[in-house]
């Protein structure tokens, strides 16, 4: 198996420096990265890549099996890494990527030594006791729109995920990318992302350990944020002067800093 190929691994930055994993959420691809990179080119070793059903992955790699769990996407990070021989990388995941990179870490703690979450939720539905921010009947709602027709789904749900409506140009993007991705492959995504429950796996969280939520989220309000951060001893949370779910792309000035000064206090 050609992994390099199959998730459409980049490599770039400072060959010789620590490894930086970048992973992309629902929806996306590594382009969604394209203002956290320069940030961290000069010291760091980065490494992009796409899900299999994501980008310019290979799809016909795609398994509906393997890739109706989270546990699928975080055997996609270990062999990313297995292929690159990385060693006790950072692994920075956005929204569901938080989650395969917990899953990721637990499976091969030896290539994964820190974790950066952007905007992360381990639950997207409601609980008793727990705010994930959506009802069962808006998860029911949200999955029968998406399969319904994914590209009006896409069109209407883009932007809200994104926020900013001020800046429409950045919900047109990620419309766009949704847009672009295979309809059948992003449902199975869809529904392995909003019905996931990983808030058990956080409790096996041993490396160090960034939280970066936004001052409003609309798919990952502050108390999802507040609570993963009690569920790992010694995480820090950091809360973005940010609006939306996607920091790295609305406020990436912030958002980059952020991960830099966690990255250097790891160095």
């Amino acid at each position: 198996m050609d992994v390099i190929r199959r998730n459409n691994i980049t490599v770039t930055g400072n060959p010789a420096g620590p490894a930086v994993v970048l992973a992309h959420g629902f929806g996306c691809d590594q382009n969604m990265w394209r203002l956290t990179v320069p940030a961290l080119a000069r010291d760091y070793r980065v490494v992009l890549f796409d899900y299999v059903g994501s980008g310019r992955s290979d799809l016909t790699a795609f398994d509906e099996d393997r890739y109706s769990a989270l546990d699928g996407y975080a055997q996609d990070v270990v062999e990313v890494c297995q292929a690159l021989d990385l060693r006790e990388a950072a692994f920075v995941g956005h929204s569901v990527s938080a989650m395969t990179g917990v899953l990721a870490a637990a499976r091969a703690p030896q290539h994964i030594g820190s974790l950066i979450m952007v905007a992360p939720s381990p639950r997207y539905l409601d609980d008793d006791g727990y705010r994930g921010g959506f009802s069962a009947q808006d998860i029911d709602e949200l999955l029968e729109s998406l399969e319904a027709n994914y590209l009006g789904w896409s069109a209407a749900m883009a932007p809200l995920i994104m926020g900013n409506p001020d800046r429409p140009e950045l919900g047109e993007e990620l419309t766009n990318s949704f847009c672009a991705t295979d309809p059948d492959m992003a449902r199975v995504f869809a529904r392995t992302t909003f019905l996931s429950d990983s808030r058990d796996d956080l409790k096996s969280v041993t490396v160090p350990t960034l939280i970066l939520e936004c001052a409003q989220d609309a798919i990952a309000p502050r108390e999802v944020g507040a609570f993963v951060h009690r569920a790992i001893p010694g995480s820090q949370l950091v809360t973005l002067d940010a609006t939306g779910h996607c920091p790295h792309l609305s406020a990436p000035g912030a958002t980059n800093e952020a991960i830099v000064a966690f990255l250097a206090a790891r160095r």
